[in-house]
This record gives structure tokens, C-alpha cells and sequence, in this order.
């Protein structure tokens, strides 16, 4: 089943140039390998949405591949802006550009936000992020912002080598570094650690998934209740 998936995805992409992330892309795609059109619903039920989150999710999945198989060098950030980087050498801009579009629409944006946080999350695990409870949660955050402004510039970037995408990367990357730089001063400041603690204790990095999890432990309730 899943070899029949992947056989179609492959099939609609070579349409998307022409009929973008849609259902004809789809259907093109099917005719080509000789699936029936109920069965390419099934496949992709909700059509060029689900082509275009399937095609960012092989790129993320090839992100993995890479980072457990290369040990990048230079600073931390350095190590970031490498991995982003390469995270969009993986992707065809007008496969992306089209899947953008999908992602632009109120109805797909939870599912857009859901994919720039889990290359995020790629991203932080390949470099050996070993955060716990509420900076689990904020890194992967902050770069899913990060990388989803840097999608966009580098769409419309025609630099031979993507120069000034990288250069608006690591301008984006080092004003992260500051804040991080002055929330470290501020954390040296009597009682705001104890505050900290007592706003954020309560989160639980879940352990073992490379998914936005859930929380382990709900806030307390209010009122008595358990």
C-alpha cells in the first residue's frame, strides 16, 4: 500500500509543474501508472494538500538521513544555518512555491505550522539537541518561524548560490543569539529564576518523539478540582 502511495506521489509531482498541488496533478499522476481514480482518493484523500505535505515530509525525511550521516563543524549556529540550508537544496522551488500556496489558505495553515515545526524538530535532533521541558518547546519554535520567513525569501531569491538567502538566514539566526544572550543576563537576576520555574515547571519535554507532542502534565486547575 504504501509502495502504491509512493508510486503516486512520484507520478503526480511530474504534473505539479504544469496543474500545481490539485487534484489533476493527482489524477494525471494516476492515469500514468494505471491507478484507478477511487484509489488515488484513497491515497491522497484530501488531494493537493496531502501532495504537498507528503512531498515536504521527504524532504525532512532526507534532512535525517543527512544529519545522522554528517557531523557538521563551526559554531552551533553555523551548524543551524548549514542544516537549513541544505533542508532547502532538497527542495524543488516550484514544488515548494506550489505547496506554499496550499499552506497560505486559512483552512491549511494548522497543517503548514504542523510541517515547519516538525523540520524544526528534525533539524534540532540531528544536531543533538538535548533540551528539556519549556526550551524544548521554544527552540523548536522559534526556528520553525525562522525557517518558514527563510522559505519565502528564498523563493523569490536569484543569487547564483542562494547567497542572500544565507545571508538573511544568519542575520535572522544571530538576532535568536542575542535574545538568547540577554534572557541568559536576565536569568541572573534575583527571583526571576524562581518565577520562571514557577510559570513554565509544569512542562514536560514527551520524550522519545519527534513530533510537537503533547504535554506529560496538565496546569493545575483552578478551583478545587482535580
Amino acid at each position: 500500500m504504501t509502495n502504491e502511495r509512493d508510486r503516486l506521489i512520484d507520478a503526480a509531482l511530474e504534473h505539479v509543474i504544469f496543474d500545481g498541488m490539485s487534484d489533476r496533478a493527482i489524477m494525471a499522476g494516476a492515469r500514468d501508472i494505471g491507478m484507478s481514480p477511487a484509489l488515488a482518493h484513497v491515497h491522497l484523500p484530501r488531494s493537493g494538500v496531502d501532495l504537498a505535505a507528503a512531498y515536504h515530509r521527504r524532504g525532512d525525511a532526507a534532512l535525517r538521513d543527512w544529519l545522522a550521516t554528517n557531523r557538521l563543524q563551526g559554531r552551533f549556529r553555523d551548524r543551524v544555518v548549514d542544516a537549513v540550508m541544505h533542508r532547502l537544496t532538497l527542495s524543488d522551488r516550484d514544488l515548494a512555491r506550489s505547496g506554499a500556496v496550499l499552506f497560505a489558505l486559512p483552512q491549511n495553515a494548522a497543517l503548514g505550522a504542523k510541517l515547519l515545526w516538525k523540520t524544526a524538530d528534525a533539524i534540532w535532533e540531528g544536531l543533538g539537541d538535548t533540551s528539556e521541558d519549556v526550551n524544548w518547546y521554544s527552540k523548536r519554535a522559534t526556528l520553525s518561524t525562522v525557517y518558514g520567513a527563510t522559505v519565502l525569501y528564498w523563493l523569490g531569491d536569484e543569487t547564483p548560490e542562494r547567497e542572500e538567502t544565507r545571508a538573511f538566514l544568519e542575520r535572522r539566526i544571530e538576532g535568536i543569539m542575542r535574545f538568547e544572550k540577554f534572557k541568559g543576563q536576565l536569568a541572573g537576576v534575583p527571583g526571576v529564576s524562581t518565577l520562571a520555574g514557577i510559570a513554565t515547571g509544569w512542562i514536560h519535554r514527551p520524550h522519545g518523539s519527534h513530533a510537537p507532542g503533547h504535554l506529560r502534565q496538565a496546569p493545575p486547575q483552578r478551583g478545587g478540582k482535580a
